[in-house]
């Protein structure tokens, strides 16, 4: 029997900070949070839950895991909505014919959004 995914988990240093970014982005809800962390869910329950955990290191090198987020409607406008709730472009990339937005969370932590329906992105991709 193989194993699941319980929850996904980031090493931060304001747990604050970053589940109440990573709520706003994800339309999450705060379900818990003490001084060695936070815990954010769906209210839906349809995601996984994602734990903040307080570490005494900070980011040192480029993120080996990352979310990419479908944006509802154009990757232009999730990019201006997920940097009024104080994310930063990083870059922006174009490849092979697709394109997509490396952004930065409050503490650096590295995040794609990706073309959304309005920029011809469809589900059968």
């Amino acid at each position: 029997m193989a194993s699941t995914v319980d929850a996904l988990t980031f090493d931060c240093a304001d747990q604050r900070r970053v589940a109440g970014f990573w709520a706003a982005v994800l339309g999450y809800r705060l379900v818990d949070i003490d001084e060695e962390g936070a815990e954010i869910a769906d209210p839906a329950g349809r995601g996984w839950p994602i734990l903040f955990l307080v570490v005494p290191e900070g980011k040192a090198v480029k993120n080996r895991l990352h979310l990419d987020l479908r944006p509802p409607a154009s990757m232009a406008e999730e990019v201006e909505r997920v940097s009024a709730l104080g994310a930063t472009v990083f870059r922006y990339v174009e490849e092979d014919g697709s394109f997509w937005t490396v952004m930065l969370d409050p503490e650096g932590n590295e995040f794609c959004v990706l073309r959304g329906p309005e920029d011809g992105w469809t589900p059968d991709e």
